[in-house]
C-alpha cells in the first residue's frame, strides 16, 4: 500500500507541474488544460484506447503514457514539446493508431502521448492538383475530399481507410497504385513539423536532408508532422476491379508460383495483390489453402482482359470478374466494403474489428519454389490449427 501511494503522490506531482509548466509556455492555462488527460481524469482511458487498433498494446502489463494531449492548435503542441523536453519525458506521436509495433503508443520511460485526432483538416486545390493534409486525417478522409473536387484526381495510399496520414507518410505508404506512382511519400513537396526546440519548420526552413528523412524514415523520430503538402496523380474516370479466390483443387499452387514472375512486369496500371489464407476444403472437410489474386488495374476492363490474357493467361480472368467503377469507389471495395457503399462510409474513422495480432513485412529477393511454396502451406495449416 505504501508503494502505491507513493507512486501515486509521485504521478500526481509529474501531472501537476507538466499542466504547470504547459501554462508557462502557452499563456493560457484553462485553454490548454482542457486538452490535457491524465489517469486521474474519467476520460483517460478512453481517450487513450479509442485509436489503438492492437489490442496487445492496452493490456495491463503496457506501460501507458503519463499525460495526453490532444492538441487543437499549433501552439499547445509546442507547448508540449518544451515540457516534455524540460521534465525528461519523452514523446509519443499518435494520427490513425494503427502502427504495428505500438511506437505511438507505449514506452519504456515515462512519456506523454501527443494526440493529432483534431488535426484533420484537408485543403485540396484541384486546379493545381496538390492538397494539405494535416496528420490527423484518415486515409478515408483524403480520398472523400479529393473526390468532392474532382473525380479524375487521386493519391497513392494505403487501402485501409482508417490509416492516418501522419505514420502513413512519414512510413513510406504503400498503394496499390505504387507501380504506377510510387510511394505515399514520393509526393510530398513540403510538411510543417515542430522540431524538439518547439520552433516551427516548413521544407525551406527544415532543409531538404530533414525533409528527405521525414518521407520515409518515421516522422515521429525528427519531429512532430503538423501537416503535409502533396501533389495529386491523375486517374482515369472509370477503373477495374477484381478479387478471384483459387484454393490448392484449383492450382492455388500453380498460380502463386506463377504470379512470382508476372506482378513486376505487367503493365504499369496493373497491381495484382495477393492473399494467401488456411480454410477448411469444402470437398473433403481438410485443410486447404486459398488465394485471393486482388487487383486494381487504371483503365477499363476492354482493355484490362488483353493484358490479362498476355501476361497472365493462367488465372483465368474473365469478363465476369471485373468491376468498373471510379477511383474512389474503389477504396471502398479494396478496403472490403459491398459494391454500392456509399462514399461516407470512407469518413467513419471507427475501425470494425480490432484484435489481438503481430505483423511482420519482408521481402523475397529470389521467387519461391513450389516447394517452398508448400512448406509454406504446411506453416499456414498449423497457424490455423493451433
Amino acid at each position: 500500500m505504501k508503494t502505491a501511494s507513493t507512486s501515486l503522490a509521485a504521478s500526481l506531482h509529474i501531472h501537476e507541474d507538466f499542466l504547470q509548466c504547459l501554462s508557462s509556455h502557452h499563456h493560457n492555462l484553462t485553454s490548454i488544460s482542457s486538452v490535457v488527460y491524465t489517469p486521474t481524469n474519467s476520460s483517460y482511458s478512453s481517450v487513450l484506447q479509442s485509436p489503438v487498433q492492437n489490442l496487445r498494446f492496452l493490456s495491463a502489463a503496457v506501460p501507458k503514457p503519463q499525460i495526453i494531449v490532444t492538441p487543437l492548435d499549433e501552439s499547445e503542441i509546442q507547448a508540449t514539446v518544451c515540457c516534455a523536453k524540460e521534465h525528461g519525458i519523452e514523446v509519443r506521436v499518435r494520427s490513425g493508431g494503427h502502427d504495428y509495433e505500438g511506437l505511438s503508443s507505449i514506452s519504456e520511460f515515462p512519456f506523454v502521448i501527443i494526440d493529432m485526432r483534431n488535426f484533420r483538416s484537408i485543403t485540396v486545390n484541384a486546379e493545381e492538383s496538390t492538397a494539405w493534409v494535416q496528420v490527423g486525417a484518415s486515409l478515408g478522409e483524403l480520398y472523400y475530399r479529393i473526390a468532392e473536387k474532382s473525380r479524375t484526381l487521386g493519391f497513392p495510399a494505403g487501402t485501409c481507410p482508417t490509416v492516418g496520414a501522419g505514420g502513413h507518410f512519414s512510413g513510406g505508404g504503400y498503394s496499390m497504385m505504387s507501380r504506377k506512382y510510387g510511394m505515399a511519400a514520393d509526393h510530398v513537396i513540403d510538411a510543417r513539423l515542430v522540431d524538439a526546440s518547439g520552433r516551427i519548420l516548413d521544407r525551406q526552413s527544415m532543409g531538404e536532408d530533414l525533409f528527405w528523412a521525414i518521407r520515409g524514415g518515421g516522422g515521429a523520430s525528427f519531429g512532430v508532422i503538423l501537416a503535409w503538402k502533396i501533389n495529386l496523380v491523375p486517374v482515369p474516370e472509370k477503373v477495374t476491379v477484381f478479387n478471384l479466390n483459387r484454393t490448392s483443387e484449383q492450382n492455388a499452387t500453380a498460380l502463386v508460383h506463377r504470379w512470382q514472375y508476372v506482378a513486376d512486369k505487367i503493365d504499369d496500371n496493373l497491381l495484382i495483390r495477393l492473399f494467401m489464407s488456411s480454410l477448411n476444403s469444402n470437398q473433403d472437410g481438410k485443410r486447404t489453402v486459398q488465394a485471393s489474386f486482388t487487383s486494381l488495374f487504371l483503365g477499363g476492363v476492354d482493355t484490362l482482359l488483353p493484358l490479362m490474357q498476355e501476361s497472365f493467361p493462367e488465372l483465368g480472368l474473365v469478363k465476369e470478374d471485373c468491376i468498373e467503377m471510379s477511383w474512389v469507389e474503389s477504396n471502398l471495395y479494396l478496403a472490403g466494403f459491398r459494391n454500392g457503399e456509399p462514399l461516407e462510409v470512407l469518413l467513419n474513422r471507427a475501425v470494425l474489428r480490432k484484435a489481438y495480432y503481430k505483423g511482420k513485412s519482408d521481402y523475397v529477393r529470389e521467387a519461391i519454389s513450389v516447394d517452398g511454396l508448400e512448406g509454406l502451406w504446411e506453416l499456414l495449416h498449423e497457424e490455423e490449427m493451433g
